[in-house]
C-alpha cells in the first residue's frame, strides 16, 4: 500500500508542476466565458482539465474522475479523483496571483487525500486523512514538503478568520477575529490547515472546491464542519454533483465549533433552503 501512496503523491507533483508552467504563461492573458451557473471558465481551464483527465487515465486506469469542467457524476469505482483545474479562475483572468490546481482522491465516496498546487505562490499543499475507512495510509499534512499543523490559539482580534463573497452577512454582527476574503475556496480553507487562520467559511462551494482541502485540513489536525443537517460523505454513486453546494466551516480544532458555528450557521440554513439540500 505504501507504494500506491508514493505513486499518488508523485503523480500529483509531476502533473501539476508541468501544468503550472503552461498556466503561468496564460495567467492574466486570457479571456473568460460565463457558464450557466454564473462562474467563469477559460480555455486554460478546459485545457488543464483535459490534460489531467488524460494523465489520470494513463496512470490510474481503474480510477474514476469527477471534474468541474466535464463529468459531475460520481462513478461506480472505489477510487475517484475530484479535479478543479483552476480554482480561482476570476483571479487567474484578472492577474491576481492567488489560484491553483486542486486534486482530491476519494475512496468509496469519501476524500482521503488532497493535493493543492498554487503556482504563482510557489506553494504546494498535500495531506492524508483515512477517517473512518480501513485504509493503511500515511498521515499528516504538508506545505512544500514540510509538516503543517493548525493553530492551537484561542480567538482574538489579532487572529484571522476567512470568509467568501456569499458569507459577508457575518460582518453585520460582532465577531471575535479579524476578517480576510481570499476569493479562492481551497486557499481560503487551506490557510486554516497551515495555521495562518483560525477558521474559514464557504457558503456555496462545490465538491471540487472542498475535496482536496477536506483531507488536508483534517490531516493537519483541523476540523471540517458541514453547515447542513445530514452527513455529506460518502458521496452517492450515480449522483450528479454539478449544482450541489456544500456550505462548510473550516476550524483549527473542533473545540472552536461552539464559538464560530453559531455565528455562521445561518449561512448553511440559507443555502439548504435555497438549494433544497
Amino acid at each position: 500500500m505504501a507504494e500506491f501512496w508514493y505513486r499518488v503523491l508523485d503523480f500529483c507533483k509531476t502533473t501539476t508542476e508541468g501544468l503550472g508552467h503552461r498556466l503561468m504563461r496564460d495567467f492574466g492573458h486570457v479571456s473568460a466565458d460565463r457558464k450557466s451557473d454564473g462562474s467563469l471558465v477559460t480555455e486554460s481551464d478546459r485545457w488543464c482539465d483535459r490534460e489531467i483527465r488524460r494523465a489520470i487515465a494513463a496512470t490510474f486506469p481503474d480510477h474514476g474522475i469527477l471534474t468541474e469542467e466535464t463529468t459531475h457524476t460520481l462513478p461506480d469505482r472505489d477510487w475517484c479523483w475530484v479535479v478543479d483545474p483552476i480554482d480561482g479562475t476570476t483571479n487567474f483572468t484578472r492577474g491576481i496571483p492567488v489560484w491553483g490546481i486542486s486534486l482530491g482522491l476519494l475512496y468509496r465516496g469519501t476524500p482521503v487525500f488532497g493535493f493543492l498546487n498554487f503556482p504563482p505562490l510557489r506553494q504546494v499543499f498535500y495531506g492524508y486523512w483515512s477517517g473512518q475507512t480501513d485504509l493503511m495510509m500515511p498521515k499528516g499534512a504538508y506545505l512544500n514538503g514540510k509538516p503543517i499543523q493548525t493553530s492551537p490559539d484561542e480567538p482574538s482580534f489579532n487572529h484571522l478568520f476567512n470568509f467568501c463573497a456569499r458569507s459577508m452577512d457575518i460582518l453585520k454582527n460582532p465577531f471575535p477575529c479579524k476578517f480576510r476574503s481570499i476569493g479562492v475556496a481551497s486557499y481560503n480553507l487551506v490557510l486554516v490547515a497551515c495555521g495562518a487562520s483560525l477558521g474559514g467559511v464557504e457558503a456555496t462551494p462545490k465538491i471540487w472546491d472542498i475535496a482536496a482541502v477536506w483531507a488536508i485540513l483534517q490531516g493537519a489536525g483541523g476540523a471540517f464542519v458541514h453547515l447542513e443537517p445530514n452527513p455529506v460523505f460518502p458521496l452517492k454513486i450515480g449522483k450528479d454533483y454539478g449544482s450541489r453546494p456544500f456550505p462548510s466551516l473550516a476550524l483549527s480544532r473542533i473545540e472552536l465549533s461552539p464559538i464560530f458555528k453559531p455565528l455562521v450557521g445561518f449561512i448553511g440554513d440559507r443555502v439548504v433552503r435555497q438549494y433544497e439540500i
